[in-house]
Formats: C-alpha cells, structure tokens, sequence
C-alpha cells in the first residue's frame, strides 16, 4: 500500500510542470475572478511577487541601518529629532522604567549587562533599549540627564535602572566630558589661612640650629663613643665578601 502511494506521488510531481505549462495561457482569466472563488496564483505568481515583502522588509532594515550609522557618528542629533521627541518628550530616557523582578522589592543591584553575545534580556536598560541612545562624551544632553542639578554627582543605577556596563560608561564618559570642558563640575572653596602655612604657629614653633654648627661637636655625643665589635665585623665582611669590591 504504501509503495503504491509513493508510486501516485512520483506520478503527479511528474506531472504537475506539464499542467501548470498548459493552464499558463488562461492565467489572464483568472485575474478577472473574485478573491474568494479564485483558485490559488501561487504556481503563476511571478518571483517577485513573492518576494515583494521581503523587498520592504529589506527596505525598512536598510533605512534602520542608515539611521543608526549617522547616529553612531553624531549622536546628539538623535535628542533633536521629532522621534525621540515622540518617545521621550522633554523627561529623562531613565523615566518611568522599571526593572522586571520578582517581588514588590526591587533587586539592590541593577544587573551587569543587558545584552551578552545575541541574546538580548526581556527588559532591557533604558540606554540598552534604544540603539540610538549612545553613549559619547559630546553628547551632552544625555549625559546632563543622568548628573544631579543640585550636587553635580552621577545618579546612582538603582534610580535610572542603567545595568553596570552602561554605568561604567557613563561614569568614563562624563569623566573625558569634564575634562574637555563640556560639562560644567564645581570645586570646593576653601578658605586659606595664613597661619596653617606659617613658621610661627604655635604647633610648629622654631627649630633652634644643630649644635654641630655652633660648638663644632657631632649633634649625638654617643657617636663618636661607638666602636664596633671586630668579630662581628669580620663576620659579616665574610657573609658578604663576594659582594664587597
């Protein structure tokens, strides 16, 4: 039984490039036909009528990858555009993202890296999220939405959710910006008092001259009464006689 039905099988596959030959000239008829009475086009369909989907995909990816490029060389342009507008409006890209956990208590550590090799976790960093978020010393803007106004110091990753590589790029980033003097820093004033750098402050007082200077005496009396033991002396001479020149 089985062998028969193969056989039918060989048969018809055989058979079915000499129809399809002879159906071709009555393919203009059955353009005419409604949709649902209309038998399937898929053996008169010409190639790129398949692959018209393919082509847009191909299309949008391209466009992503011509987008992503120029953000990869300027940055900075991605916060002016009416696409980041749109998502993030004039807060933060750190606002309203929230780690997924077990719990109603939140993990004390963000985690290390959002994306490792290919794989990408469910809820990625506000910076991993967004490819067009980069990370750059000129990009100021970004990097002014993760320093705090009133102190100056890097908002911790428990507030905006960044895992620890992105931190530490960050960090390195604002660093190189403060550097270069992109980012404003402040420096600590401190009042000079001239009595913390003078000789006549109570804790410091005068040094009076060494008595070598004025009597011509060593400064310790018991120096010149030391003499060294010779055995000792000639011990260590030995110990060291292939050193000694």
């Amino acid at each position: 039984m089985a062998a028969s039905i193969q056989g039918i099988g060989k048969g018809l596959f055989r058979l079915s490039p000499l129809i399809i030959k002879q159906l071709r000239p009555y393919q203009f008829c059955l353009h005419r036909l409604p949709e649902r009475t209309r038998p399937g086009l898929s053996l008169f369909a010409q190639p790129s009528h398949f692959y018209c989907k393919a082509a847009l995909l191909d299309g949008d990816a391209a466009q992503a990858v011509e987008s992503l490029s120029r953000y990869k060389d300027r940055p900075w342009d991605y916060l002016e555009t009416e696409e980041y507008i749109e998502r993030y409006g004039t807060k933060p890209v750190w606002a309203g993202y929230r780690r997924n956990h077990k719990g109603g208590i939140p993990p004390q550590k963000t985690r290390k890296t959002c994306i490792r090799g290919d794989k990408i976790c469910g809820n990625p960093c506000p910076i991993c999220r967004d490819p067009n978020v980069i990370i750059h010393h000129q990009n100021v803007k970004l990097l002014a939405q993760f320093i705090s106004p009133h102190t100056g110091m890097v908002y911790d990753p428990t507030l905006t959710g960044v895992c620890m590589k992105q931190q530490k790029k960050l960090h390195e980033a604002i660093d190189a910006a403060q550097d270069h003097g992109l980012v404003p820093f402040q420096i600590p004033y401190v009042e000079y008092s001239g009595e913390d750098y003078s000789n006549s402050h109570d804790a410091v007082g005068s040094t009076p001259p060494p008595q070598s200077l004025t009597s011509g005496s060593t400064w310790y009396k018991w120096y010149t009464e030391l003499t060294p033991d010779a055995n000792e002396v000639a011990k260590v001479k030995k110990m060291y006689k292939a050193y000694l020149k």
